[in-house]
């Protein structure tokens, strides 16, 4: 065995190797440099269009896709429900309510006045957050969340309060979904910055105008007949009264109506 060629053989792929990762580790480089540079320069054009907004999460954010089904309420679960007269709306995931006396809410209604009445009143009321207040329909509607993540805008997992025109709380409709299950591990998602930027390339953020409020939760993705997956959601307030949802695994922008969700590229 000639050891000096050997050797010679040994030198020579070891250098090809460090090449090889010398190479590698430029690319990440430079692709990093690439990330920030762009990063900083949307930065920019926020600035240039007055576009201001909250301070976001520094940290990478992970997320996983859901899966759930609607609950089928039953009879035993009405007769849980006290100072009530309720109903079930076939095929029974939606439970209706007239309260025998109405609550009596503020003109200026904050959150913390349904506190107790939901978690004395409300099936699984402690699993809802409240979602938004619609002036035009008179409602509240109060979100189901998951690990103190919303559902946002998932008819079947929501509770809508009808009020009338003495700020007085007089019916509900509830749906609530269960079998929540994690379909994958945790992921790390598109930053919020990101979203925005989808946002304001698709001119869905205005010059001049402020995201007031951003938070993760989820929206429903594939909506079967018996069951749903949900995908972790961004969500923008601008301005403190429109609302923005961007898919925080695909990017692309949500937009609801009555059935479904819909997707904008």
């Amino acid at each position: 065995m000639d050891w000096s060629k050997i050797k010679t053989i040994f030198i020579i792929t070891f250098l090809i190797l460090d090449v090889y990762l010398l190479f590698q580790f430029m690319k990440i480089r430079d692709a990093n440099k690439y990330e920030i540079k762009t990063e900083a320069s949307f930065e920019e054009r926020l600035k240039t269009d007055e576009i201001k907004y909250v301070e976001l999460p520094k940290e990478p954010v992970k997320s996983q896709y859901l899966s759930a089904k609607p609950k089928i309420f039953t009879k035993g679960d009405l007769a849980k429900l006290k100072g009530q007269t309720p109903a079930l709306i076939e095929p029974g995931t939606t439970l209706q309510a007239t309260l025998e006396k109405p609550v009596q809410l503020s003109s200026k209604f904050e959150p913390a006045e349904l506190a107790t009445f939901l978690k004395e009143n409300i099936l699984y009321g402690e699993h809802y957050q409240f979602g938004e207040k619609n002036d035009k329909k008179n409602t509240i509607i109060y979100y189901q969340q998951y690990d103190n993540f919303p559902l946002f805008k998932n008819r079947n997992g929501m509770i809508t309060f009808t009020i009338n025109t003495d700020h007085q709380i007089v019916s509900y409709q509830q749906t609530y979904l269960e079998g929540i299950e994690k379909l994958m591990g945790k992921e790390e998602i598109l930053t919020p910055l990101k979203a925005i930027e989808t946002l304001h390339s698709k001119g869905n953020l205005k010059p001049k105008s402020k995201i007031t409020k951003v938070e993760l939760g989820y929206s429903t993705l594939v909506q079967l007949a018996a069951s749903q997956v949900l995908a972790p959601t961004w969500h923008f307030v601008v301005d403190d009264k429109e609302s923005l949802f961007v898919n925080a695994f695909e990017g692309q922008i949500i937009e609801f109506n009555s059935d479904e969700n819909s997707k904008v590229e």
